[in-house]
């Protein structure tokens, strides 16, 4: 999974007056990949009104010399809405009509707009996972990924960018959750609920890889924050993994996903002897047993079956897999 360490913080809603003048219905939707500042006159002297910033919306209206009319940022309201947080880029990234310079603005007809948009994703992905990482970088290319699937629907970037898209909202967001006492929460139910929509639709329209992808992530809302040392979190997790594996047998997680499965299996083992339950460490040794020859025999090359082989030794040299092992 690609890791991201991102320290961003969401947009609360934002209520913004009408404009006087609708856009034109042949307007065009576009997007920028740099900073771009919203002028009142097609001059660089003249008042500064807004700024849009990588990935945020313009229409273009009209066009003038090196410059284009635009109602920028008209995608602010439905991302900031209160089913779907967005990324706060910028307190001056305002809905408001205006000129910017015809630099770096692609829409849906630009030639190799998906290639041009994508790979700016890209560059700010990578950045957003680097110490210090720039404060927007994370959300702008979210933001950028969804102009390719949204502009570009049958390039071959699409189903990717939608993909990373939603992951990357999916990781920011995650890790925001971890940093609140409800954290520790065993009942995942207790904790604030993450976004799921944008994951949702990849599962359920997206093609190759990337719903097994999306599906791996949504595994996250379920699980438990701290197992405190009781058998029901990880005998439900098991379930989920296994579960997931089951519906994509073939997926790029998979392998990961049976790991998961067998090490809570271990955990088991660990768990009911310490209680003494012979009876239910066995029956949890046997799943062991069992996981660990399914990723011997879908899995061979992975890292993931010689971590099973490895913990089933352990489990059968009576070693604890969870707390202290030591003797």
């Amino acid at each position: 999974m690609r890791k991201l360490i991102l320290a961003l913080t969401f947009a609360v809603p934002v209520t913004v007056a009408a404009q006087k003048n609708a856009p034109e219905p042949d307007a065009m939707r576009a997007t920028v990949i740099h900073v771009a500042d919203v002028y009142v006159a097609p001059d660089a002297d003249s008042q500064r009104v807004s700024v849009v910033t990588p990935g945020h919306e313009v229409l273009i209206v009209e066009r003038s010399g090196p410059w284009v009319k635009v109602f920028a940022n008209t995608d602010l309201k439905d991302e900031t809405a209160d089913d779907e947080p967005e990324f706060s880029i910028d307190p001056a990234v305002l809905p408001r009509s205006g000129w910017i310079r015809n630099k770096g603005v692609i829409g849906p007809t630009t030639p190799g707009g998906d290639k041009l948009i994508y790979g700016q994703a890209a560059t700010l992905e990578a950045a957003a996972s680097e110490p210090h990482a720039p404060k927007a970088a994370a959300g702008e290319a979210h933001l950028l990924y969804r102009r390719v699937a949204e502009y570009f629907p049958s390039s071959p970037l699409a189903g990717e960018s939608a993909w990373r898209s939603a992951d990357i909202r999916w990781q920011e967001e995650k890790f925001d959750q971890r940093t609140l006492p409800s954290a520790h929460e065993a009942d995942a139910s207790l904790r604030p609920q993450l976004y799921q929509k944008a994951l949702q639709k990849v599962v359920k329209t997206g093609t190759g890889k990337y719903p097994a992808l999306a599906a791996f992530d949504l595994l996250d809302a379920k699980l438990c924050g701290d197992w405190q040392g009781l058998p029901k979190c990880p005998e439900n997790e098991s379930g989920l993994y296994q579960k997931y594996a089951d519906q994509f047998p073939d997926g790029p997680k998979t392998a990961e996903a049976l790991w998961d499965a067998c090490y809570r299996e271990g955990v088991l083992v660990t768990m009911y002897t310490a209680d003494e339950n012979k009876k239910r460490a066995d029956v949890s040794a046997q799943h062991a047993r069992a996981i660990r020859d399914q990723l011997a025999q879908s899995f061979p090359a992975s890292d993931y079956t010689l971590r099973a082989v490895s913990l089933v030794y352990r489990v059968e040299q009576g070693i604890a897999v969870y707390g202290n092992d030591r003797d």
